[in-house]
């Protein structure tokens, strides 16, 4: 797999884990890609296997970190600056540290805390893992590399659970800001038919059809495109926009253009704050919601259209 960029600074904003967030709030304005680190609620009941990282078990459990990756010819003051204002204007007390990071080590340092995930039928499972599936599940094989989805966040577990409900055989998916490619890949194995799946950034474009030919999604096709700007155009059954809730009101005006009557949306990465801002959004431009979902601080939404 080749990318873009040799070389990245990782900005890491900590805060207590009160603020964790508005944290999140802040630095998904500068790239919905984040790491997080959070092991407030780590319970060792939970884990799978015998080893567990000395450093979760000495971490310091009242604060939680936040990082973005900023290319080496990206704007690393100027994203300062603006993660400094954000945090003044929300009086939340931070601690932000830069360091550089080789796209080797960012690629590959993670992959020792991605373990087998459990959604309902659905099994996410890391490619370099070995699994043996039960009866009933669906397995999903996944190497999310540099791209935002590897199933373990609140938003896109939220989000395939919402698929599981919404996808009927041969309906078609689109999935706009599709990251690694895990929401159109777990859309095809439900059963769906056409699944298209964009995004703007060519390393997650590229990442999303190596895990969708990983796979055999065969239906899943993945381009690039600025939000809903290079779509190829039609209605679709299913659309799926885990993004942050800025962005989904600013598709807001727009996304009925790709729905019928009986289409769903269903639109996440909104913080529980930001919910109703959304809501108020789809509801101006004819949508309604039909279902709504949160875990830990985040909200999913199912939008229908509203019907004269």
């Amino acid at each position: 797999m080749s990318y873009e960029y040799s070389s990245w600074t990782e900005i890491k904003l900590t805060v207590k884990v009160g603020s964790l967030d508005s944290a999140v709030a802040i630095m998904s304005a500068v790239d919905p890609g984040l790491m997080i680190e959070d092991y407030s609620d780590f319970d060792l009941k939970s884990v799978y296997g015998d080893l567990v990282d000395e450093k979760i078990l000495s971490a310091d459990k009242t604060v939680a970190s936040v990082s973005v990756f900023i290319p080496e010819d990206g704007d690393v003051e100027g994203t300062l600056a603006f993660i400094r204002e954000r945090l003044a204007a929300a009086s939340v007390e931070g601690r932000i540290s830069t360091s550089g990071v080789k796209e080797e080590d960012f690629a590959n340092a993670w992959r020792q805390y991605y373990k087998p995930l459990h959604i309902g039928r659905i099994v996410i499972v890391p490619k370099w893992e070995s699994y043996e599936p039960k009866d009933g599940e669906i397995i999903i094989r996944m190497d999310p590399g540099m791209a935002f989805g590897t199933g373990s966040h609140e938003t896109t577990r939220l989000v395939i659970g919402l698929l599981e409900k919404c996808v009927t055989p041969g309906c078609s998916v689109l999935d706009v800001g599709c990251g690694s490619g895990i929401l159109a890949v777990c859309a095809s194995k439900l059963g769906a038919g056409e699944c298209r799946a964009y995004d703007i950034d060519p390393v997650a474009v590229e990442v999303a059809g190596e895990n969708a030919a990983e796979n055999g999604c065969a239906n899943v096709t993945v381009g690039r495109s600025d939000l809903l700007a290079g779509v190829e155009s039609g209605k679709y059954d299913v659309i799926c926009a885990n993004i942050v809730a800025d962005i989904i009101i600013r598709m807001a005006p727009d996304i009925g253009a790709f729905m019928h009557d009986e289409s769903t949306l269903l639109a996440s990465g909104i913080i529980n704050e930001r919910a109703a801002d959304v809501i108020d959004a789809l509801e101006a431009n004819g949508l309604y919601v039909s279902c709504s979902l949160e875990d830990n601080g985040w909200t999913a939404l199912a939008v229908k259209k509203l019907i004269d």
